[in-house]
């Protein structure tokens, strides 16, 4: 059986985030953590839905096709030149875990395109082609991310633990009164657990300790995710040895940019610096991700960008067939942004979302609502 690839169609959108969904209104704090290359504009200097996302139908020569979505600032260069070494090969003469693609932010977006055709030339969805399920259904959180006041963090917990979630997620920098948001949520939205990310932004151990001693007394967060910057490897063991609030710490393997590779979750088992992982990758590397911390004994979720559907699709297969992927997942764009380009929503019966059925990934694009969206398409053949 042979499956040559004759083309892409791609298709680049800009897709908002619901009103009053990220900050509270007048507050601009800026979550791409990458420096935009379009804009030649530093890191944190946008928004992350200000920035395009990229899908991608890959054709085949018998009409089949396979659908991808690349993470937020593509490099149209580098989409281009992928696209035309990949036409002409057969899927089938693809090693999945090691395609011929360099090592580009891109990578994932072409990686999910072919793993989910090959899946739909055999019949079979994506979890089957990881390995099959372990669970038919993945925890995943709420979000939310800056917030003027404690009162109305606990309102946005509230809000969300009435559709049904246990867990929600918290940006944070040392200027914010987190103490009083884990306080508010304890009063507003019994039983709920906040992830607290400040994304590196707690800069030194002191303080650190300081913040992490007065959210013990309170008694509701689940974790502090990179709470210092990732280079402190040693201050973040003191941390685990300080306190009895989880430290969770962030692997994601496409901000190649800033270096992170799969040995960084080797790294940090070696140092004792964390109690569990978030985990961002493609399917091949997620895969390895998992091994390691199925290895140590540990758990994970998996990570975002706040993503549109086909990759929140992909993140859900990711997560059913993973050992160590029991924490809640950071599988919530389509509570964040205006839609999520998807015939039929992911299901999700708060707290858990399923996987979708059928073939390879197992979804159908919205092509209407994709024309509403649209800033530009491209074809290469």
């Amino acid at each position: 059986m042979i499956k040559k690839i004759i083309s892409f169609h791609f298709i680049e959108v800009k897709v908002p985030a619901k009103e009053g969904a990220i900050n509270t209104k007048g507050i601009y704090k800026p979550l791409h953590m990458l420096p935009v290359s379009s804009k030649a504009g530093a890191s944190w200097s946008q928004q992350f839905d200000e920035l395009p996302k990229l899908i991608v139908k890959m054709k085949l020569e018998d009409g089949s096709f396979g659908l991808g979505e690349f993470y937020r600032d593509h490099n149209w260069q580098v989409i281009e030149n992928v696209a035309k070494s990949l036409i002409g090969l057969d899927i089938f003469s693809l090693n999945l875990n090691k395609l011929p693609i360099g090592l580009y932010r891109e990578y994932d977006g072409f990686e999910c395109a072919i793993w989910d055709a090959y899946a739909k030339c055999l019949g079979i969805s994506l979890t089957q082609l990881l390995g099959g399920a372990m669970r038919d259904k993945v925890k995943i959180s709420a979000w939310s991310s800056f917030r003027e006041t404690a009162a109305e963090a606990g309102q946005v917990a509230m809000k969300f633990q009435q559709q049904g979630y246990d867990t929600i997620k918290f940006k944070s920098e040392l200027g914010d009164d987190i103490v009083s948001w884990a306080e508010a949520i304890k009063h507003k939205a019994k039983g709920m657990h906040v992830i607290i990310d400040p994304n590196q932004r707690w800069e030194n151990l002191g303080e650190t300790k300081a913040l992490t001693r007065e959210l013990e007394k309170i008694g509701n967060v689940f974790c502090l995710e990179d709470p210092m910057p990732l280079w402190m490897l040693q201050d973040y063991e003191k941390l685990r040895e300080f306190s009895a609030i989880r430290i969770v710490r962030h692997i994601s393997l496409p901000y190649i940019y800033q270096g992170q590779r799969l040995h960084d979750a080797i790294n940090v088992l070696s140092h004792k610096a964390a109690d569990g992982f978030n985990f961002n990758g493609g399917l091949a590397s997620f895969r390895q991700l998992d091994a390691i911390c199925h290895a140590a004994g540990m758990h994970c979720w998996h990570g975002s960008e706040i993503d549109l559907g086909i990759l929140e699709a992909m993140y859900t297969h990711q997560c059913a067939a993973a050992f160590s992927c029991v924490w809640p997942s950071d599988i919530f764009g389509r509570l964040i942004r205006q839609h999520d380009l998807l015939k039929t929503p992911l299901k999700i019966v708060a707290p858990y979302i399923y996987p979708p059925k059928g073939p390879g990934l197992g979804i159908q694009l919205d092509e209407e609502t994709i024309n509403t969206f649209k800033q530009q398409e491209r074809e290469i053949n």
